[in-house]
């Protein structure tokens, strides 16, 4: 069965570089343009893994967190915030509203790529 992800992100080139970097790695990846577009589609394709930005228009990350883990369906996916931001009262701010990690922007593909193998499971 192969890993889908849901990339969210305002920046078109950060989607496209989680999708190439997803896709390279042999993960499906559907990518949403902001938190309020990434919720809509979450349920529908109900992502193995989230990586969501934090500064983003319509809803933030934190929105996002929040949205995702008050659903019925599929609470305890695990979720990435990939931002520019490193201020530790973020990243604790992310982590009590249910993050599972945190990864700054820039990133390299197989760091990510192995951060995403190892909160999902996922072998290879």
């Amino acid at each position: 069965m192969t890993l889908r992800v849901l990339a969210i992100d305002d920046s078109r080139t950060i989607r496209n570089l989680l999708r190439r970097a997803m896709e390279e790695a042999g993960f499906a990846c559907t990518t949403a343009e902001d938190g309020a577009a990434g919720v809509a589609c979450f349920a529908e394709v109900d992502p193995d893994v989230v990586i969501t930005d934090i500064n983003m228009p319509r809803l933030d990350g934190f929105g996002v967190i929040d949205a995702i883990r008050s659903q019925s369906h599929n609470p305890t996916v695990p979720i990435l915030v990939l931002t520019t931001e490193s201020a530790d009262a973020l990243k604790a701010r992310a982590r009590q509203a249910g993050a599972t990690g945190w990864i700054v922007k820039p990133f390299e593909d197989a760091a990510i790529v192995s951060v995403v193998r190892k909160v999902t499971g996922a072998r290879g």
